[in-house]
């Protein structure tokens, strides 16, 4: 008891009810025993019989005394060593680590670090204990049960003089097995019930966040969304059950607008946890059903003239229509890289956010005149544009593939890639304005150019981009 907690009780105050039943307790105590002694003490054995029962009560009161020391529940005295589940005994970090640890003095280094241990009392304790003798703190610790053994994710901050080989070499002498470790950062911070949350809820908001939120959630993998009819109108016969399938590093969901998402992680197998979360995920995103945020930008373009940019999907796919009908066969081939006949089919496809975010511009006169999109395609993404002749050389292209850079960078893109013609020279010099490293591949003509996100300051997104977090 600390010296706190001694002052404390010393002023406590005095209740005069509980002493007056003590001493009333006492008094009848008292009388009870005068009153069986008296009646014993007068029998011809009554000085013997008080005797046994005397001794009878000393005898019980020292075996309770000897019981209850020999079968104690309190720690064992030697607390400096503590078993591992292996038998081997690990040295308890408190005898070699002070309690002023120096990690906050020093640089230290955020680390994602996952390992399985046998599902035994101490398998944890030894791990936390190897991890104290090294000075790391553990930020967070996230346990996955399995059919054998456990799962532990800890986010660690460890002293950077601390290399992930070393690390994971202690971890597996402490138990652990199936040890992965890799850099963390501030976002990793967010405990797993928020983040979590706010996935959801970015879900519930954008139809399209639902690829987004599941890569966030399960961090490094590969999302293809599946459909279940080609571009060409045939099935693919991509199906899944409606509880999905898990398949250690592969797992399969159905896709509530048809088809499968499949997501992928060689590195790390999934846990039945993950498994459970991504579903929760996609059944909000089926019971919802589609949406998009409707939020409208107005922009005016140098000559004048008023345009809208917002969101499109599905529900545009005839005003798409229509503007294909309004551009020339060149405009078309340079966009599709196709035969122009086949221009429509794509469009349904396009419009979906399962597939990505398509942002439109409309005239005032609510006609629609340019698509600007951008497309989930497994770890990379594709931004794509179409302008109407009649509209193109105003700056409409370079105000949408700003916008749609400013969205992949806020979807964490590491690049955006565009695939055009070499002859497609409004597209290189709309690419070139981005001012963000380029790369160029050539082949039979298709040019693929690659522009870099990392560490890429874009600008404030306008208030139809925000609605969707």
């Amino acid at each position: 008891m600390t010296d706190v907690t001694s002052a404390k009780s010393a002023r406590r105050p005095h209740h005069w009810r509980r002493d007056l039943i003590e001493l009333a307790a006492l008094f009848t105590a008292v009388a009870v025993a005068d009153a069986i002694a008296n009646l014993i003490g007068h029998q011809p054995d009554g000085p013997y019989l008080l005797i046994a029962s005397a001794l009878a009560l000393t005898a019980t009161a020292a075996f309770h005394t000897w019981w209850a020391r020999r079968h104690s529940h309190a720690p064992p005295p030697d607390t400096d060593r503590v078993s591992a589940p292996d038998g081997s005994a690990v040295q308890r970090a408190a005898a070699a680590v002070s309690p002023a640890s120096d990690t906050g003095s020093g640089e230290t280094t955020l680390w994602r670090m996952r390992t399985t241990v046998r599902d035994v009392p101490g398998s944890l304790a030894a791990l936390c204990i190897v991890l104290a003798q090294h000075r790391i703190d553990i930020l967070t610790l996230q346990t996955h049960p399995l059919a054998r053994g456990t799962v532990d994710e800890f986010l660690l901050r460890a002293p950077a003089t601390l290399p992930a080989p070393q690390l994971t070499r202690e971890i597996s002498a402490a138990g652990g097995s199936s040890t992965w470790i890799e850099r963390a950062d501030a976002h990793d911070l967010v405990d797993a019930p928020t983040r979590v949350l706010g996935l959801a809820t970015r879900t519930a908001l954008d139809a399209a966040e639902l690829p987004l939120a599941l890569r966030q959630l399960l961090g490094r993998c590969t999302i293809h969304s599946l459909p279940a009819v080609s571009i060409n109108g045939r099935a693919t016969g991509e199906s899944a059950p409606v509880e999905g399938v898990l398949e250690e590093t592969a797992m399969r969901l159905r896709d509530p607008a048809g088809g499968v998402i499949t997501v992928e992680r060689p590195h790390l197998p999934f846990t039945p946890t993950e498994f459970a979360r991504a579903r929760a995920l996609v059944e909000l995103d089926a019971r919802l059903g589609p949406r998009v945020p409707r939020s409208e930008h107005v922009l005016t373009l140098p000559e004048g003239n008023a345009i809208t940019v917002r969101r499109a999907d599905r529900t545009d796919l005839e005003a798409a229509r229509a503007m294909h009908d309004r551009c020339s066969e060149q405009t078309l081939r340079l966009r599709y890289h196709g035969p122009v006949q086949d221009a429509d089919r794509y469009l349904d496809h396009l419009l979906s956010p399962r597939f990505g975010r398509t942002l439109a511009v409309q005239t005032a006169s609510g006609r629609l005149v340019a698509l600007g999109h951008l497309l989930w395609d497994g770890d990379e993404t594709e931004v794509a544009l179409l302008v109407e002749d009649d509209w193109q050389r105003r700056g409409i292209g370079s105000e949408l593939l700003a916008r749609l850079v400013a969205l992949a960078v806020e979807a964490d893109c590491e690049s955006v890639y565009a695939v055009t013609q070499a002859s497609n020279t409004g597209m290189v010099a709309t690419m070139r304005a981005l001012s963000l490293p380029l790369d160029y591949q050539i082949e039979d003509g298709t040019l693929v150019i690659t522009a870099r996100l990392d560490a890429t300051s874009v600008r404030s997104l306008p208030p139809y981009e925000q609605a969707s977090h």
